[in-house]
């Protein structure tokens, strides 16, 4: 998934970074209002962490700005203001979850997989496909029972892959979901992750899961296709 963190401190922003990159997000930053609603404009991302209180715009002028552009991508935002007039004003320009300062890691994820199920839609809690499933919450992979050790960034592809099940999907479009902008217009990096996790995923008694797709991408196949 791709997440979008605008917050201007500096030390909270970048223990964003580390802990999401390290939950497997493919985190994008910007510390100020108006290079956030930009970002949130121009690039899709499953959800945006947002703080209040910025330079330039602020994170209640942000997200309004958003939902007018009709920009529907998931928000929570941030604050350490705790008043309920506070939290009010930040729902009803337009977030959808919110969060107080300082607060514990492991209720800001839960948070984000909330808001991503129910923006998105129910979402299975494993993502399965030809006897191969993945948990994305623990970040385990198996193939009929047998647990496979892949990467990170190898986790992040076969998620976006089994949640576009039946879709082919673009490397351009797994450039953009799974790694940082840096990496953007380099889909050799793509063949060369999309190599190794066959080669982790697929053997003689446990044939094809990733199909490619020639001159557009690739595909995991629904059981109906």
């Amino acid at each position: 998934m791709r997440v979008l963190v605008v917050e201007d401190e500096p030390d909270v922003a970048q223990a964003l970074v580390w802990g999401l990159t390290a939950e497997g997000y493919i985190v994008d930053t910007a510390d100020n209002g108006t290079d956030g609603l930009w970002m949130a404009t121009e690039n899709a991302y499953d959800v945006i962490v947002l703080d209040v209180m910025l330079p330039g715009l602020d994170g209640y002028q942000v997200a309004q700005s958003l939902r007018e552009r009709e920009r529907w991508t998931p928000i929570l935002m941030l604050t350490a203001m705790t008043d309920d007039l506070d939290h009010a004003e930040g729902l009803d320009s337009g977030a959808d979850d919110y969060l107080s300062k300082p607060f514990s890691y492991p209720v800001l994820l839960a948070h984000l997989r909330s808001l991503t199920r129910r923006t998105l839609g129910a979402r299975p809690a494993v993502l399965t496909a030809a006897g191969l499933a993945l948990d994305p919450a623990a970040r385990t992979v198996t193939r009929d029972g047998a647990p496979l050790d892949v990467t990170g960034r190898e986790a992040a592809v076969l998620e976006y892959l089994l949640r576009h099940k039946g879709t082919v999907v673009s490397k351009s479009e797994l450039l953009h979901h799974c790694w940082d902008a840096s990496r953007d217009g380099d889909p050799a990096v793509v063949e060369v992750v999309v190599h190794r996790l066959r080669r982790k995923i697929e053997t003689l008694e446990a044939p094809a899961v990733i199909e490619t797709v020639r001159g557009k991408g690739y595909v995991i196949r629904s059981e109906e296709s």
